[in-house]
């Protein structure tokens, strides 16, 4: 099976340095195959034969805890999951070409309770737009993701899960290398 980890908050500002040709070995190590990474931000591509996602998530934050010493969370798509999230994206008026750096994608760990998910609607500024969809959140941020509340750490603090963010740009390059 052809997965894509996507993990958080590494190499941001300084904190929790990795390399990715040394991320890149350190999954073959772990038993991956076909392994390619993408970015400085933590997308890994790569082959599988354990079907059982909470055990591959369990190998790989366990693989970069005891070898770099710190936490990192991931979280884990399928080939074919992230298909289907570009093909469901609900911003059809929006020229993904030319605001494909403000179209984004949360992916959580997890699907939040539909109370929470109504809480955080309320801090969702006037110009950007919100849809949850399963363990996924489309953001559209015109002014920029970096001027919006609804960073990571706000929504895993009012939704209680993991949460990593990837833009449009970043996810369609991720869907067309893991061919």
């Amino acid at each position: 099976m052809r997965y894509i980890s996507l993990l958080r908050g590494i190499n941001v500002s300084g904190q929790k340095k990795i390399k990715m040709s040394d991320l890149e070995s350190l999954y073959v190590k772990l038993g991956f195959q076909n392994v390619l990474t993408y970015i400085q931000s933590g997308n890994v591509i790569f082959n599988s034969g354990i079907k059982d996602r909470a055990e591959i998530i369990n190998i790989i934050e366990n693989g970069i805890t005891k070898k770099y010493k710190f936490h990192v969370p991931v979280t884990l798509r399928t080939r074919r999951e992230i298909s289907d999230i570009i093909k469901k994206c609900p911003f059809g008026s929006i020229d993904i070409s030319l605001e494909g750096t403000r179209v984004l994608v949360t992916f959580l760990s997890a699907r939040p309770p539909q109370d929470k998910l109504a809480l955080i609607k309320k801090y969702v500024a006037a110009s950007e737009e919100l849809v949850p969809r399963g363990k996924e959140i489309y953001l559209y941020c015109p002014n920029g993701y970096g001027k919006s509340k609804l960073s990571n750490a706000f929504l895993e603090n009012m939704l209680g899960v993991v949460a990593t963010t990837r833009n449009w740009k970043s996810l369609q390059k991720l869907y067309d290398l893991s061919e």
